[in-house]
Order: C-alpha cells, then structure tokens, then sequence
C-alpha cells in the first residue's frame, strides 16, 4: 500500500492518469525579471521588433535605452523580448540590445516564425505576437508597445491579418499601445478583435479609438478606463476569470505631437501608393512606410514615434503597479482587523535537486514483466529541494532557490512550471541532463521497480553555491536536501556557524540522511524532519545505538523517535520526526507549553520535551497523490517560524499544507496558499490536542 512505502519513495510518487504538457521552445528568463515575477513585483514585457525593424540605427538602441530607462523610473522591471542564436530571452543585457540594435540580419520573429528561428540557431526582434507567446511564459500580465498590427486594407479580399488579432484572443496578455496604424482598415479591426473575444477599451478620458499617430481614428473603443487603477482593476478581473484571451489598452499619442498627425497621415497615403506601385506586399510593407514618412515628413514622424512609444511605456509601467498592488490585495491573507500578512523581510533560500518525475501505474494485481501491461503514466515535477521551494513562494514566502538542471527539453519545462518561484539560482548546465526519476508501481501502489538519473545533483558544487554567500550569510533561514554532494552541506552549515544562520536539514532517503553527520557540520544545524528511518542513520553515523527492528505500535513509535532525537538536541535546536499516517513528533526545548520553534541566541535552558501532533484523517479515495506531502509539511512549519508565529500554529499550517498536497496530483498543490492552509481559517473542525512527552536529561 501506498501508506507502507518509505518517505523517499512517497515524495516521488504521483497516481495521477493525468499527463502533463512540457514547454516546446528553448527560453531564458533574465534573473532580474525571474526574481521580480517570484516576488510579485511589477514587470513590463517590451517588444523588439522596435529595435530590428521599426528605426534606423542608432535612433533603434537609444529608443530602446530610453525605454527601459522610463519603465524603471516608475518602479517596474523592463523585461525586453528578443532571440538571439536560437533562444527566446525575456529580458536583455545591454550587450544584446545593442546586438540586435546593430544587426542587419535579424528576422521578425512572429508565432509562426518561432520553431524555424529556433531551430536554425538565428536571431530577431519578436512582433507582438511573439512578445505575448514569450511573455505570458515568464508569467508577465502587461506588455508595452507602440501599435498593433490588424486587418490589412482590402483584407476582406486578400485575408491579410495580423497575427496580432489572433495571439489577442488566445493569449492572456494585457497589451498596452497606441492603437492601430492608420495604413490599416481600423474598423475591421476592431470587428475582428471582437470576434476574438479581446476586450478593448481606450486609456483617458474618451472612448475614441487611436490611430497611432492620431488620437482619433473614427471609430470607438467599446469602454475606456480612466486611470492606471481602473485598467488595473480589469485586468485583473480578465485574469480571474480565467479567460484565455488578452486585453487592449489603447493609449492616445500625446497632445504636443498629435498636431502633427495631419502631416503624417497625409505622408502615410504618399508613402502607401508608392508601395503599391513598386509591388511591396506582406510584411515588408510596414518598415518600407514607416521609413517613407519619415523622409517625407523630415523627421516628424521618427519624433512622433518615439514619443507615443515613451508615453506607452510610462503609462503600461504605472498600470503594471498599480496591477501588482491590486493583486496583492486581492490575493494577500486578512487576519484580524483587516491586516494583511506580510514575510516581515524574512527571506529563505533553498538548496537542493529538482527531478522530474514520471510514474507508471499499473491496472492489474500483477505486473508481468517482458511485456506490455495495461497502466497509467504521469508526469510532474518534484525534487525535495524544489518542493520546498515552491512551497514556500506559494505560501508568499520571499525566497531563493539554487539548484542546478540540464540545458534540455526537461530543464526548460521545470523552468516553465516554476516560473512563480525565484529559480535565478537554478544553474542550466549544457553538459548534463535534468534529473528524471521513473517508478514502475502496482494498482495498490507498491513499488515494482524505480530508475532514477540525478548524477546533476551532484553539480550544485560549494563553488556554485559559493556565488551566493553574500545571500546565504544574510538570509533569515538556509535550508539544504540531501541530494547535494556532501562538501556542499558543509560548506553551508560553516556560513551558517559564521553568521548565525539557521539551516535545516531535510533529508531525502535513508542513505543520504548521514551527510551532515559524517563529520562536525551537523552541530551547525538548527533544524532537520527525518522520518524514523532517517533518524537511525543519523544515530548510526555518530556511533550511537539504534533498534534492530523500527517499532509499529504508535506508543512504542514514539517513545523510539524521542530516545533517538534526544542526542541530536546537545546542538540542534528541533527534530522534526515525520510519522506518516501516525502524525508529526516534534523534538525540542520546552518554553511556554510547546516546544521552542523560534531561533535561539542562548544556549538551551528549558528542559527537552517531545509533542506529538496527530495526523489529520483523510480517506484512501480522497489521496491523490504522497510525493510531496513531507516536503509541504516542513515548507508550512518553516513559513510559521519565519513569520514568528506560535508553534502550535506552525506545526498546524504543515500539517493542513501536507493534507492539500496529498488530495493534488502535484506533489506541491497549485490552489495552496496561506489562506487555505493558516489554522484559524482554514480548519473548521476541533485541532486533536498534541501529547506531550518528557525526555530525560
């Protein structure tokens, strides 16, 4: 059964019949951007096709340049999209704008382009369908842009449309822009984007459709918002509500330059007949007109440009705060009289393997080998370190992850899948394969037999780790799995002696659970949560007696588990020892009726006691899935302790965080939160009262 399986192979397994999609693609999120979506920071996606196609050198970079600068200026992070030698990157350095700003090759990179560019190993700017595709992968909800593409006039003939329209209605992204550029038919258009679904409203105080250079195009925008609240507001009730389709926020050109709107549009009929007459179709069509105008007008148009694509950015930067803001309220936990939570400026940072995982189970009592048996597959994402990991940010919980994963088809899909957490210190390494983990288990669950490749965990190296001290030594609480080498942990627990940093040791298995115990390091441990299995090796290590045989009465079960963490307390502070469907003890200094869970300055005082907390019940039918239900009860009791909450409610709030996790077919459940798992709101029946055990000194 499922419940006799050992701790190591419960965070695996996943009984899922669901098969979950990978992301196709090869895409590099900047840590500065990765970092910003984790901590729910305002972002703004910035095309490039500005930079490749839309201007002349060096009016392309200094554009660009300005831009970004403006996006900061108003506390947001830009997150310019471009490809470069066949990757997707969102966000670029000032070395690769000033590649693509300078580079006469580059293509426009449209959805239907992206397979081929990256497949051939070439570069370009990314249109705005293409900028949404990446975007919306990297978890950003705003993207600035100076205009849209749309109907092409006399398309109801050719059929000309923009990608544009149709990435609109499919793509969940709020799209900031001037409107649509008068060389198109704008009132088709927007018949179009309505049959998409996409809500369209104009930025200001009037519903007039723009046109680009002009602030009124003839036509009206179906609604209006007023101000960065109000867009943001819809926004964000588009995103709640689920809907795969975007939002346009179409943004006047400011009034100083929209005098000279007559001129340009004038220029713009000029400029459209002479491409007719030279035969410039499709998508050539649109540089060779903006480059027209601007020789027609001396200039007037370029300066137009650039200031709309300035006023855009200005605006989509305030209405991707105020968005940020708005979702924070929305989503933050309100306790008492209307407070909001916070992390206090406690931050963690988690260190550890990610693996992805897939499970066979099989639809028969028997599994017949050297030949094909009826079953199920599932695919998920796990690891110990990651799981923690993703509970903690899930639990709103600021924090660092440093791991390491291969430069393939895998390592891109878990970056994919952990775009909400702060993967920047996830190293990619282009030599070696994510770890991927195979069970091949029986209709009851047993396990018939497992294959893991996870040699990459043995990358996250001290020297890796080590360009991270300057965190490690500041950070609130430090905790290590046992997937990393052996040199690594104690490379940690020394920062932590040095600077006073609690570390936590979460073993993985029974024969990794010796690591910090094979030499002086575990003495720099503050917390570790083996199971009993795991809490014997770690006796063995230092030479101590241990049962021949793990006890199975509940009584025996405990009174085994207290005698073997009371050692481990000379120096730790708490043993979390996980007890499976028998509970939870907890290991420690008595103070106050509970154990002592806060760090301590001091050396112990209080006497040394055991509580232990019952399992909630939960039924056969309701467990979906036992991979992750360790690693989410100690991310619970670490976000408690960092928030500097009782014990009792600590160890409550992990307790409710491993039940979720076992009714999901995540090893960390996607609905968790720190409203559904916080004990005074998320618990409506009575709490079964802990026990407490006394040890001897």
């Amino acid at each position: 059964m499922l419940g006799r399986l050992s701790k190591h192979l419960r965070r695996r397994i996943s009984t899922s019949p669901c098969i979950y999609g990978l992301q196709d693609g090869l895409f590099s999120v900047h840590p500065h951007v990765s970092q910003a979506v984790a901590e729910g920071r305002p972002v703004v996606a910035l095309e490039s096709t500005i930079i490749t196609h839309g201007m002349p050198y060096p009016h392309n970079l200094r554009t660009a340049q300005e831009v970004e600068a403006i996006v900061r200026f108003q506390g947001a992070i830009p997150a310019t999209v471009g490809v470069l030698e066949g990757k997707v990157h969102v966000g670029l350095s000032g070395e690769e704008l000033d590649f693509l700003a300078r580079s006469k090759t580059s293509l426009k990179v449209s959805r239907r382009d992206l397979p081929y560019v990256i497949s051939k190993g070439l570069s370009g700017g990314t249109t705005v369908s293409g900028t949404m595709i990446a975007a919306h992968n990297a978890g950003i909800p705003v993207f600035v842009t100076g205009g849209i593409g749309g109907v092409h006039r006399d398309g109801e003939n050719t059929l000309d449309i923009s990608a544009d329209l149709t990435e609109l209605g499919r793509t969940p992204i709020a799209v900031v822009s001037a409107g649509v550029k008068s060389i198109l038919d704008i009132g088709r258009t927007l018949e179009f984007l309505e049959t998409q679904g996409v809500c369209v409203a104009t930025y200001g105080d009037s519903n007039n459709f723009p046109a680009f250079f002009s602030p009124q195009s003839g036509y009206t925008s179906p609604y209006h918002v007023s101000n960065p609240e109000e867009a943001a507001e819809l926004i964000a009730s588009a995103l709640a509500l689920g809907l795969q389709s975007g939002v346009l926020l179409a943004v006047p050109i400011p009034e100083g330059h929209a005098a000279a709107g007559k001129e340009i549009e004038d220029a713009i009929q000029t400029a459209l007949a002479e491409a007719s007459s030279r035969g410039i179709t499709g998508r050539d069509v649109t540089p060779f007109i903006l480059q027209t105008v601007n020789e027609l007008t001396k200039g007037k148009s370029l300066q137009a440009n650039i200031a709309l694509i300035h006023n855009n950015a200005k605006v989509g930067s305030q209405i991707a705060c105020a968005l940020s803001e708005c979702m924070q309220r929305k989503s933050g936990l309100q306790i008492g009289k209307g407070k909001k939570e916070k992390s206090h400026g406690k931050n963690a940072i988690v260190v550890g393997g990610v693996n992805v995982d897939f499970i066979a189970k099989g639809k028969t009592k028997k599994l017949l080998f050297g030949q094909t048996n009826p079953g199920s597959v599932c695919q998920s994402f796990g690891g110990v370190g990651r799981n923690i990991a993703d509970c903690l940010s899930r639990l709103g919980q600021e924090s660092l992850f440093i791991s390491a994963i291969g430069a393939d088809f895998h390592g891109n899909a878990v970056l994919n899948y952990c775009k909400h957490m702060n993967t920047s210190g996830v190293a990619q390494m282009k030599e070696q394969r994510t770890a991927t983990y195979c069970a091949v288990i029986t209709e009851s669950g047993d396990l018939s037999l497992g294959l893991g490749d996870m040699d990459i965990h043995q990358q996250i190296k001290e020297q890796y780790v080590s360009q991270y001290e300057e965190q490690l030594s500041a950070a609130s609480l430090v905790c290590v799995d046992g997937n990393i080498p052996v040199s690594t942990i104690n490379y940690i627990c020394s920062i932590g002696k040095k600077h006073s940093v609690p570390v936590w040791y979460e073993s993985t298995d029974a024969d990794k659970a010796c690591k910090p115990f094979l030499s002086e390091s575990w003495k720099a441990l503050t917390y570790t949560s083996p199971n009993l299995a795991e809490l014997c090796t770690m006796n063995r290590t230092l030479g101590l007696p241990t049962p021949p045989e793990l006890p199975d009465s509940l009584e025996e079960v405990l009174s085994c588990a207290a005698s073997l963490s009371r050692p481990l307390l000379e120096h730790l502070q708490c043993v979390v020892v996980t007890l499976g469907p028998m509970g939870v003890l907890l290991c420690g200094e008595h103070e106050a009726g509970s154990v002592n869970l806060q760090p301590r300055k001091h050396r112990r005082k209080g006497r040394l006691c055991a509580f232990h907390y019952p399992a909630l019940t939960i039924s056969s039918e309701e467990t979906v899935n036992v991979s992750g239900a360790g690693d989410s009860l100690a991310g619970g009791i670490m976000v408690g302790i960092l928030r500097g909450w009782d014990t009792h409610t600590c160890v409550r709030m992990g307790i409710l965080a491993a039940r979720l996790s076992l009714t999901s077919p995540h090893p960390i459940a996607p609905t968790l939160t720190l409203d559904s798992v916080h004990p005074l709101r998320a618990h409506t029946q009575p709490w079964p009262q802990p026990t407490c055990l006394w040890m001897e000194a």
